[in-house]
């Protein structure tokens, strides 16, 4: 399996070397040369599969020459025996064929927990192959920080920086980050928003000297095994509603695009998906995207599901490059549009054929707490604002009654509880095993949106490891 950057320009890796470079050093984005494709009869002889034995058959032909199927049953073993779910993605029915998918059962309940659960280890795995050691920069919205620092703490084979938007996290967010003392972890709030957090983490990665001096490498989802990963859980829902034999949608809140874009995968593989369907919160670039086809930088607005309040969806670059067939000097100036003036517009034969692929739709705060106070009513199930979103889209986006949709609960509840007591007038509980978080004691420092003190902070630090 040979991966390609979506600009062009950059070396075509392997699995291990995308893997590590994260961002390709063209500044684009790594993809499959190819898709693996599964028959309807391959499908068929994954029902009844564990998730973890699934999770082989996805992920084998990605890594293909690069780790063995015994090397990556014991990564995918490892990754997800930390999980308090014994079906590790349980659906629960909320109605007539309509279900929620709870992707909460991770260490640090998120959906992010099931994709660096596994990129944690099969980093130690391939950096312990190749005798080195890397700097890991991410930033995040919310909930990648805390399951990468989770996924990272401890490992000899690296140092992690995580970036969040100071004052934009919920309580909970931040201390799932800042109260981890691992010697190998580094939190750092950001003066600015969540895109300012990201740039940065761009900026730092095409800085080639910097890059090259600390041998940098991604978390977020720019990386592709993030996205790869991720692709498994849509497998596992279609599976258990009837796939191959029967369709199956999806609906996913979405800002980076990344957690959508792995269900695109799944369909390039052969899934049979019927609708992917996009919620988003007021942050709406890409539900406008799909309105007009133009996609336009706004303010940032806050909401009550910040880890969605961003204006620069990463992951949406891969989706442009299948959507112009490969055509990476096309994407290049797309891209360079995008920096320059906050917008471009794609060619409206290509918007046509992204209307067939994606559905989408807005859910402001007020809706989310009109869905969150209903969905409790009904089902006593407690919904976060991103999870309401995704059913938001679901309930109203789904176009085909005799087709399961399948709507993804992003994280607990009690993440945001503020959000869901105001809606439900309960408060949800954090499970056992951080029922103290709140008393734990903090530790990042505060920095300003500025590149060069950002590098001198991680120059003192990752620095001071490797030379002991």
């Amino acid at each position: 399996m040979k991966y390609v950057s979506t600009r062009g320009k950059a070396s075509v890796l392997r699995f291990d070397e995308v893997l590590l470079a994260g961002l390709a050093r063209d500044g684009g984005l790594y993809v499959p040369e190819e898709y693996p494709c599964f028959t309807k009869s391959e499908i068929s002889n994954m029902q009844g599969l564990s998730y973890t034995e699934l999770a082989l058959r996805i992920i084998l032909p990605f890594v293909e020459g690069v780790i063995s199927e015994k090397d990556l049953r014991i990564i995918i073993e490892k990754s997800y025996k930390n999980f308090n779910h014994t079906a590790i993605a349980p659906l629960k029915q909320m109605g007539h064929n309509l279900w929620l998918m709870e992707l909460f059962h991770g260490p640090t309940l998120a959906f992010k927990d099931y994709a660096l659960q596994f990129l944690g280890n099969v980093f130690e795995h391939v950096l312990s192959k190749r005798n080195e050691r890397v700097t890991i920069i991410g930033a995040t919205s919310g909930d990648t920080g805390s399951a990468a620092i989770e996924a990272c703490k401890d490992r000899d084979c690296m140092d992690i920086f995580i970036l969040h938007p100071e004052g934009k996290v919920s309580e909970v967010q931040r201390r799932q980050m800042t109260t981890v003392h691992s010697s190998n972890v580094f939190n750092i709030a950001l003066e600015g928003s969540f895109d300012d957090c990201q740039n940065m983490v761009k900026a730092l990665f095409n800085n080639q000297p910097f890059r090259d001096e600390f041998n940098l490498s991604a978390v977020n989802s720019i990386n592709w095994v993030r996205i790869m990963a991720q692709i498994v859980y849509y497998f596992y829902a279609a599976l258990a509603l009837g796939a191959p034999a029967k369709k199956v949608s999806f609906a996913i809140p979405t800002g980076n695009f990344g957690n959508i874009f792995a269900g695109y995968c799944a369909s390039r593989m052969g899934l049979p998906i019927q609708q992917l369907v996009i919620g988003s919160n007021s942050n709406d670039i890409i539900t406008r995207f799909f309105e007009t086809g133009s996609m336009v930088m706004s303010e940032v607005v806050p909401t009550t599901s910040p880890s969605m309040d961003i204006q620069i969806s990463s992951n949406f670059e891969r989706f442009l490059f299948e959507l112009y067939g490969h055509d990476s000097d096309e994407i290049v100036h797309l891209m360079n549009d995008f920096q320059q003036n906050g917008k471009y517009s794609v060619k409206k034969e290509l918007w046509q054929k992204a209307k067939t692929i994606f559905d989408s739709c807005k859910c402001d705060d007020d809706k989310v707490q009109k869905i969150i106070a209903e969905t409790f009513q009904n089902t006593g199930e407690m919904l976060d604002p991103h999870s309401a979103i995704g059913f938001f889209a679901g309930k109203t986006k789904g176009k085909y009654p005799q087709i399961p949709m399948v709507a993804f609960a992003t994280a607990h509840a009690a993440k945001f509880s503020d959000a869901v007591k105001t809606a439900t007038g309960k408060k949800p509980h954090l499970p056992d095993f951080l029922n103290d978080l709140l008393e734990r004691e903090e530790n990042y420092v505060k920095m300003p949106n500025n590149q060069e003190k950002i590098q001198a902070f991680i120059r003192d630090n990752a620095g001071k490891r490797k030379k002991t």
